[in-house]
């Protein structure tokens, strides 16, 4: 699956289709400094505590999960493979290289975990 991989890797962390990617990356961003947001292992962000996030962070999540599904179909449909397993795999092949410490993710099983 590496070509989806390659794909993806150029692509994934670009950020949404939104009127400001920068915003929607730093309210993400902040959000993950303080473990609201996570990376989960279908390769979208989630809701660590989901209580605790603002509308502005739900946006900024929804936005980008937005941008990274486009990415994925695309991927998918390059590769012959489907939406979800480019998901997942540029969750393996990307994001989880770009964690950093304290950041939180989904392990195999869908427990949140702190690097």
């Amino acid at each position: 699956m590496a070509p989806v991989a390659a794909v993806v890797a150029t692509l994934t962390l670009a950020g949404a289709a939104h009127a400001d990617p920068a915003a929607a990356k730093a309210a993400v961003d902040a959000a993950k400094a303080q473990g609201v947001v996570g990376e989960q292992a279908d390769g979208f962000l989630g809701f660590v505590n989901a209580g605790a996030a603002s509308a502005d962070v739900r946006a900024a999540v929804a936005e980008i999960n937005a941008g990274r599904r486009q990415l994925y179909a695309q991927a998918a449909t390059q590769n012959g493979v489907s939406p979800a397993a480019a998901g997942a795999s540029a969750f393996r092949s990307v994001v989880q290289g770009k964690l950093r410490p304290g950041d939180f993710y989904q392990d195999a099983g869908g427990a949140w975990v702190k690097k």
